[in-house]
């Protein structure tokens, strides 16, 4: 289920909140009331993290229709796109084959058993055909004509995707054809879409991001061992820390740093969540940010704090932050230089500094 902080929707929902040091907080009802008005309207991590700044990544060559790479094998892949800056362990049965720019382009193939079951994209110059990353929300529901339901037969099981209101406006669900699906993202405060997301029927009944009506049965979820966890929550946190930046440099905003310590801060807090069965910026002592930060002898002029939880997983995440006002001035403030992320499990959390000492 995804929740929105101290927000309760009906059907799968989603956890955020955010946390700024020595500001007033948005109360739960007044963030309540700026999603609904906006939507009306229209992990612990290596040493190896590098910021984009130490790296020359020239762009990624993304030439032809991306979506057209659904079921074709990874070696088809690796022969057009090279090989991919990074493999990431999933939550789900497939690995995601990362290709980035670390500034402007970003795209997640995932792959199962050698062949391509989901795809996300974001950044600019990138074929998405029939629609283009950046492009107005009517334009796109004029090409597809968003609907409450979305159904699925696979033989004598049948699916029905229950979509809200509320996704129909940040992140409405498209069939493509009779096992191919795409979830496109917006942007509710600029009102253009932001990211896609195409992936098959049987991936998409594995991360069940909305309510569903079925008669048959639903694929089992996956069972990991620690070590294996450990694998995916690392590649969650690079996905947030690239996601972050791509999403800094659209709105002409200065990259962020990677700060190791700062990320031990976020990881033990959203394993603190995790174990302790709570969802809060101030943990069951009453410790909050400030004192988390002065535990691991972090020094900084200012810092602020995005936590969700229960999302499928980084992407869902990072765009989920983007669509509620104050996790979004976090990621796009001008105060911070620096960056830390933690997830474990599918807690999440981001702890933005300003020059920490």
């Amino acid at each position: 289920m995804r929740i929105i902080r101290n927000l309760f929707l009906l059907s799968l929902l989603a956890i955020a909140g955010f946390y700024v040091l020595d500001r007033t907080e948005t109360s739960p009802k007044e963030v309540v009331q700026q999603v609904t008005d906006i939507v009306k309207e229209k992990r612990h991590v290596l040493e190896s993290k590098i910021s984009p700044e130490e790296v020359n990544i020239e762009p990624v060559p993304l030439e032809g229709n991306i979506f057209q790479w659904i079921g074709k094998s990874s070696d088809e892949l690796k022969k057009d796109f090279g090989e991919p800056i990074r493999i990431d362990k999933s939550a789900y049965d497939y690995e995601w084959w990362v290709y980035t720019n670390s500034t402007n382009q970003y795209v997640q193939f995932g792959i199962e058993d050698d062949v391509v079951k989901t795809i996300f994209a974001t950044g600019e110059n990138l074929d998405t055909e029939p629609i283009n990353i950046g492009q107005p929300y009517e334009e796109v529901n004029q090409k597809f004509g968003f609907t409450d339901e979305v159904s699925y037969n696979n033989g004598i099981s049948s699916y029905t995707f229950r979509i809200s209101e509320e996704d129909i406006g940040v992140r409405p669900l498209v069939k493509l054809n009779d096992s191919t699906f795409i979830q496109l993202y917006f942007d509710t405060f600029t009102d253009k879409l932001s990211s896609v997301r195409v992936l098959t029927a049987d991936t998409l009944l594995k991360h069940r991001p909305y309510e569903i009506e079925y008669r048959g049965k639903l694929p089992d979820e996956p069972n990991f061992t620690d070590g294996e966890w450990q694998e995916i929550e690392e590649g969650m946190e690079q996905q947030i820390y690239d996601l972050t930046n791509i999403i800094r440099h659209r709105h002409g905003k200065s990259m962020l740093d990677w700060k190791e310590s700062v990320s031990n801060v976020a990881f033990l807090h959203s394993k603190d969540m995790e174990e302790n069965n709570y969802f809060s910026h101030y943990s069951l002592n009453g410790d909050g940010l400030k004192e988390r930060l002065e535990a691991e002898d972090v020094f900084y002029l200012a810092a602020g704090e995005n936590i969700a939880a229960q999302y499928p997983d980084a992407p869902a995440a990072m765009e989920g932050w983007l669509n509620s006002e104050g996790h979004r001035e976090a990621l796009l403030s001008d105060d911070y230089t620096h960056i830390g992320v933690g997830v474990y499990r599918l807690y999440y959390t981001q702890n933005f500094l300003d020059k920490p000492l």
